[in-house]
């Protein structure tokens, strides 16, 4: 039966999430059940197409990757895929009616990662950082606001202000697996190899920029979706704040991680803000 199916899908999307990001899956436990789901099921679906470009590196990616996006445009079209994280997502896609330019953009930007590993004007920069992460989060906001046009126009920037944000904490943070590991340098006029203290301020001036615009459209967002998305904002914010007291010299030869126990320690407290109307 094809409603059995629907549910392995939907089961392979959460046991991703699960697996390939606990922070992620964590604030994704903190949505209401009413669209939980359905980030699952879009998390899914960016996770291995990111994971195409950036790990099987023993294998032939530009044909994995055409492959998945022949998939994708079949699953979206027939409304159904072999692909359980393709037939979860496109579950979410028609369902919420999310915008095709938004899919189109995220695959573009994951392309861009098979060839091409610098970026060297802030056009270039931005174009990729909105088809690699504003459009996810304009991807959920759909889900959030249920397809509310009106609701989903007054959030839209915010919206992908905290995508770019989320984003720009990853690349500060992935900086030695990006530039040795792929040999990927997202940030423009930035040399890596030289990183100082003036340049790396420079970075983090503009993501707290980003997450200020990003959290006046959380406190904006639907009650399903605050807490959940506060959580994330909560997490990521601590990054930001680890990666300032790393010496510019030093912070392309570690990898930092927020610890459980403070991971705890800020979902008790984003919960408490929460529950008293404070976001």
């Amino acid at each position: 039966m094809k409603s059995l199916f629907d549910t392995v899908s939907r089961s392979c999307a959460k046991v991703v999430t699960q697996s390939y990001s606990t922070s992620f899956a964590s604030a994704t436990k903190m949505l209401s059940p009413t669209i939980r789901q359905d980030i699952y099921n879009i998390y899914g679906f960016v996770r291995f197409a990111d994971e195409i470009v950036d790990s099987f590196h023993e294998y032939d990616k530009p044909v994995l990757f055409e492959r998945f996006e022949q998939d994708l445009e079949n699953a979206l079209t027939d409304k159904i895929s072999l692909n359980p994280l393709l037939n979860a997502f496109q579950e979410t896609y028609h369902k919420y009616d999310i915008d095709k330019a938004h899919v189109d953009a995220f695959m573009k930007s994951m392309r861009l990662d098979l060839t091409k590993s610098d970026y060297l004007t802030d056009a270039e920069y931005k174009e990729y950082i909105y088809g690699s992460a504003d459009v996810v989060g304009l991807m959920c906001l759909t889900v959030f606001v249920k397809g509310d046009k009106e609701q989903y126009e007054s959030l839209k920037e915010s919206a992908m202000s905290l995508g770019s944000a989320f984003q720009k904490v990853n690349f500060l943070r992935d900086l030695k697996a990006d530039f040795e590991g792929l040999s990927r340098t997202y940030f423009p006029n930035t040399n890596l190899l030289e990183l100082d203290e003036t340049s790396k301020q420079k970075i983090i001036s503009e993501i707290e920029e980003d997450f200020a615009k990003g959290l006046a459209g959380i406190n904006r967002l639907p009650i399903e979706a605050k807490f959940g998305v506060y959580t994330a904002y909560r997490y990521y914010r601590k990054l930001l704040t680890k990666l300032k007291s790393v010496p510019s010299a030093e912070i392309k030869n570690t990898r930092i991680r927020v610890p459980d126990y403070v991971k705890a320690s800020l979902l008790a407290r984003s919960y408490v803000k929460y529950r008293l109307n404070l976001i």
